[in-house]
């Protein structure tokens, strides 16, 4: 958890005067033409916390909005920072109205800088219920979560823009609807049927964050003691090395009440991410997924996780990363693309994160994707493994190839079962301390939950800097 300086005790809003926050004892803010602002509790799980609630839709469908929705977003924000709670938004806009002046250019830059503020502070979360058009849909970029409707579409040049300049027709929803932001570019964290299971997913994943980073993630009471043995998690793992299998099984078998809650799941989905509660106590879980892809890491996952990462360490919410990958997906394309650059980002995050960080090795932790699954090298405080984890520079049939490419067939067969043998096993990296121990999987949950538990009062005193340069 990282260090930092209490705030000063913040005034009731029940007893200001003059200034935004006066406007809590109405309960609500009119700010504008089709805008209002509401500070009401969220209907979260573990109890009625405040929320500041933002509602900025155009009056009439496909009418613009100015200055006075971003000047309402601003202040949304603004009270939703000094009063350290979590900030939820509801957009629907078809941009800056082009009759204006530069004023409303100015507001939505406004409204960026405010949110950029909120950023790592305090939870900020964004439903989108239409069209969200131009600058404004840049904001989906700076919220910790999006949630999008059936109906909402968002992106920053249109049809009409799209078909001059490529030649190619395409309708709003293929070129920004929910089901592309889903699963092309990652800019939905949630998908929702409808405006009603908007909200209840917006308070189902507040229930599993604080309302601001000095304050530790929600306790839930459980019934699920963190003593019960995960025999199936014996048989999750294939014997084929190659087989295939659904890392969720492995997550829900260690949370509690087998409950998962994911995040973007379908981007990039070789790589889980989510929250599940464990003891009660909130966990982040980052997890390979040997269903796509081998569970092999290329752009979008290492942005995907990235991301999540940074998410849980802002707000103070521990990391458990379970591990079966054999690397990082080969291709002229991913190089080209950068992947180098986009791979250290997940480097990245788990070099500055400083939550409690507990690490799962279940089957493969190959090369560099072994590094950058947070290995001890990184930086986590506790390395866990399965007698089934195979920890090397690489896989036994790779090795060989590079190490004796001239072996006869007969004999490369024979190098292939010493080196699997010698290396693709937890044990010779227990020895030298890369991995702390070796477990039997039924015993995964009570493990686990003793090291979270143990790790509990960590604390990291952070050097002072501005911030550091992040290969974004």
């Amino acid at each position: 958890m990282k260090g930092w300086t209490r705030p000063a005790p913040r005034a009731d809003p029940d007893t200001q005067g003059a200034g935004p926050h006066s406007a809590l004892r109405r309960g609500l803010l009119d700010v504008g033409k089709g805008v209002a602002v509401s500070v009401k509790p969220g209907p979260l799980r573990d109890g009625e916390r405040p929320v500041v609630a933002a509602a900025v839709h155009a009056p009439e469908p496909g009418q613009a909005l100015g200055v006075e929705a971003a000047g309402a977003l601003v202040e949304a924000a603004e009270t939703a920072l000094s009063l350290h709670v979590p900030l939820v938004l509801q957009l629907a806009s078809s941009g800056p109205p082009p009759d204006e002046d530069l004023s409303s250019l100015y507001g939505w830059g406004r409204v960026a800088r405010a949110l950029v503020r909120c950023s790592g502070s305090v939870p900020v979360v964004v439903i989108v219920e239409g069209p969200l058009l131009s600058g404004p849909a840049l904001l989906l970029g700076l919220a910790d979560a999006v949630v999008m409707s059936p109906g909402a579409f968002a992106y920053l040049s249109g049809p009409a823009a799209v078909a001059q300049v490529t030649g190619v027709p395409v309708q709003p929803g293929q070129l920004g609807g929910q089901r592309v932001h889903w699963a092309r570019s990652g800019v939905a964290t949630l998908v929702a049927p409808d405006a009603a299971g908007a909200k209840e997913l917006v308070a189902d994943l507040l229930s599993y964050l604080p309302s601001h980073s000095d304050e530790l993630p929600p306790f839930c009471l459980s019934s699920d003691p963190t003593s019960r043995f995960t025999p199936e998690l014996r048989d999750a793992v294939p014997a084929r090395a190659t087989g295939s299998y659904d890392v969720r099984v492995v997550v829900a078998g260690v949370a509690d009440e087998g409950r998962f809650f994911e995040l973007r799941g379908g981007w990039a989905p070789q790589l889980v991410t989510g929250f599940m509660r464990l003891g009660g106590n909130p966990v982040g879980v980052l997890a390979n997924q040997p269903q796509s892809m081998s569970g092999t890491l290329d752009i979008a996952a290492s942005q995907k996780g990235a991301r999540f990462v940074e998410m849980c360490d802002a707000f103070n919410v521990p990391l458990l990363t379970v591990v079966d990958t054999s690397g990082f997906m080969p291709g002229r394309d991913l190089e080209w693309r950068g992947i180098i650059r986009h791979g250290a980002e997940l480097v990245f995050a788990y070099a500055e994160a400083t939550v409690p960080r507990v690490c799962l090795v279940v089957r493969k932790a190959y090369g560099g994707a072994y590094i950058v699954m947070d290995s001890k090298g990184m930086g986590n405080d506790v390395c866990i493994a399965w007698p089934s984890a195979e920890l090397a520079v690489m896989g036994a049939e790779g090795a060989v190839n590079v190490v004796h490419r001239r072996a006869a067939p007969e004999e490369r067969a024979r190098l292939v079962a010493e080196y699997e043998r010698a290396f693709l096993n937890p044990y010779v990296a227990a020895e030298r301390g890369y991995v702390d121990m070796v477990i039997d999987p039924a015993d995964t949950r009570r493990v686990l939950a003793g090291c979270f538990r143990a790790l509990s009062t960590k604390r990291e005193r952070l050097v002072t800097r501005k911030h550091g340069n992040s290969p974004l």
